[in-house]
């Protein structure tokens, strides 16, 4: 469906191209019957009226939520609970009828109303946890309401409810985590509950739940945030066992290398190209889009910001250092994440390498990452089990991270990608920041050193952006 946006636009193209003799006013009408310019003042005026219509609504809405408010004590339960779901279900019911109409004005205010009931179960959820005299943390609230939006965007297949879904999980993994360090992480780890069993095993429901969701709605959106929700709850899981005493070299080589080594060997050629994953909609069948770029890109970053950390001696020194907890049993369930997830990421890795032996190709920047990848666990476990090598584990990061640089900047030139270029500058200019602001030159030096790097920086912008113009003229 083209957009309201766009007919206006290509209508007053074409009025100047009519002008300018350029086409005749046969064209034009052409133009005219193809794009219906003759509908675009009644869609401005419908798009007027649809928001004089959602503003007045959203008024009724404070109106009659602050007239209930009022009487809220009055009430009967019958009476709250009947009014909370009558809301719930209107204004959902309201939304997919919008929804569902072919003018865009209307589909936009139909989705305006979905999200809205999405908002609306969280606060029905909360109302009706104290009608009913429900005591439950927050991060429950968080987690059913997460599941219940959750539902709703695989059904709807909106990529804004399954984005609010993420959010609400992940801010429920959270709150659990802030509970349990708050009460005592041990005990809190051997209560089985249904939101306990979430907030500890959140890496595999992520999978589980959010990356299908990404194909389902063709959205690289989800798929980031659910590979960050992955990535970001695995770490906090393995956190406590990194300063423990229990395979705490193995926990934390998986820790430093598995998120790189996971989302780099990713691979959803199956998922694109496969015939026996396609889908039909609306007599249209249509393919997968493939999110690998999104995952390698990810894991680039998290690549770039292990090394900015480790290329410290301070970094090293601090895993020198070990608590005495020893995790029982229950906790130790922890890491079944971990370990299902290095499963996968092998897996991939055996994928990938035969794929390319099939194909008869060699990826250079592929064969890097996992060079990368072994040396950051390889230097990792070393160090914690076997013998202190903070001056050289510093040295080889450095070097890790000044060819990862180099090689981000080395693919923005040649390929004229903006990102890649200045992530490669930022990454070295971050490392000599931390290194003149921990030195033990006066201000006055550091101060000329960093006017002298922010001229380098602006002149060679100026110059990327002119190696982008003349070479690349499409991109710039």
């Amino acid at each position: 469906m083209t957009s309201d946006k766009f007919r206006h636009q290509l209508r007053h193209e074409a009025q100047i191209w009519q002008a300018e003799g350029l086409i005749d006013e046969l064209q034009y009408e052409q133009l005219s019957q193809r794009y219906q310019f003759n509908t675009l003042d009644s869609t401005a005026r419908n798009s007027f009226i649809a928001i004089l219509v959602g503003l007045g609504s959203i008024l009724i809405g404070l109106g009659i939520i602050t007239f209930v408010a009022a009487n809220w004590q009055e009430l009967p339960r019958l009476g709250k609970v009947t009014l909370l779901l009558s809301l719930f279900i209107s204004v959902n019911i309201a939304g997919f009828w919008l929804w569902k109409h072919p003018k865009e004005s209307r589909q936009r205010l139909g989705h305006g109303l979905l999200l809205l009931g999405a908002l609306v179960l969280g606060a029905n959820m909360g109302l009706m946890g104290q009608i009913f005299h429900i005591d439950a943390p927050f991060y429950e609230l968080l987690f059913a309401w997460g599941i219940g939006v959750l539902a709703m965007a695989y059904s709807l297949r909106l990529t804004s409810l399954g984005v609010l879904s993420i959010i609400l999980l992940w801010l429920g993994y959270w709150g659990y985590w802030g509970s349990a360090i708050a009460q005592n992480w041990s005990t809190a780890m051997t209560e089985v509950t249904w939101s306990s069993l979430m907030g500890q095993h959140l890496p595999l429901l992520s999978v589980v739940l959010f990356i299908p969701l990404a194909y389902w709605c063709r959205s690289g959106w989800i798929f980031a945030l659910g590979a960050i929700a992955i990535i970001t709850s695995l770490e906090a899981n393995i956190q406590p066992f990194i300063w423990g005493t229990f395979q705490r070299g193995w926990v934390t080589s998986i820790a430093f290398a598995l998120p790189a080594a996971l989302l780099w060997s990713y691979d959803d050629s199956p998922l694109v190209h496969g015939n026996f994953l396609r889908l039909y909609r609306h007599d249209r069948h249509f393919r997968f889009g493939s999110f690998q770029a999104i995952a390698r890109n990810l894991a680039l970053f998290t690549l770039g910001v292990l090394f900015i950390f480790a290329a410290t001696t301070a970094f090293w020194d601090s895993l020198a250092q070990s608590s005495e907890y020893i995790p029982s049993r229950q906790n130790q369930l922890l890491l079944i994440d971990a370990v299902v997830l290095t499963g996968i990421a092998i897996w991939q890795w055996i994928g990938l390498i035969a794929s390319h032996r099939r194909r008869r190709q060699q990826n250079v920047t592929t064969i890097v990452v996992g060079v990368f990848i072994c040396i950051v666990a390889i230097v990792t476990f070393w160090h914690i089990e076997v013998t202190n090598i903070t001056s050289f584990a510093t040295f080889i990061f450095n070097v890790m991270l000044f060819l990862f640089a180099a090689g981000l900047i080395r693919t923005g030139l040649a390929k004229g990608g903006r990102r890649a270029f200045w992530g490669g500058m930022l990454l070295l200019s971050l490392r000599i920041f931390y290194v003149f602001l921990l030195s033990a030159t006066g201000l006055l030096f550091k101060s000329f050193i960093f006017i002298l790097c922010g001229i380098g920086v602006m002149a060679v912008g100026l110059w990327f952006e002119r190696h982008i113009r003349i070479n690349y003229p499409a991109k710039s």
